[in-house]
């Protein structure tokens, strides 16, 4: 009475040339592109420039550590390594990783 009859059903014909494969790797190739251009194209750049500044570190430019002391290269000692003075007499010896920021010579301190 209240029961109906189930009547099975076919699953539809897959269509021809592969479209259902392509509709569901679609969003994940847009999702893909969408974050290279946005997120891994600009980090490379910005590594990029980062890497040709520190390489560029001569002596008497301005330089800012990674724990914000800003001191004077006074020695370009080799490829990792640098001297800084902090103060009058007072030098010590910086891996250029630890460099966050190179300020051209004469530049003012921002306040």
């Amino acid at each position: 009475m209240f029961i109906t009859e189930a009547f099975a059903q076919t699953a539809p014909a897959a269509a021809p040339g592969g479209t259902d494969l392509l509709m569901s790797v679609l969003p994940f190739l847009l999702i893909f592109v969408v974050m290279y251009f946005l997120i891994i194209r600009p980090q490379r750049a910005a590594a990029k420039r980062r890497d040709e500044l520190l390489k560029n570190i001569r002596r008497g430019d301005q330089v800012v550590t990674g724990g914000g002391i800003v001191g004077k290269v006074t020695k370009v000692i080799d490829d990792k390594e640098l001297e800084v003075e902090l103060a009058e007499g007072i030098k010590v010896r910086v891996v250029r990783g630890g460099i966050s920021e190179v300020r051209v010579k004469g530049e003012p301190v921002k306040e």
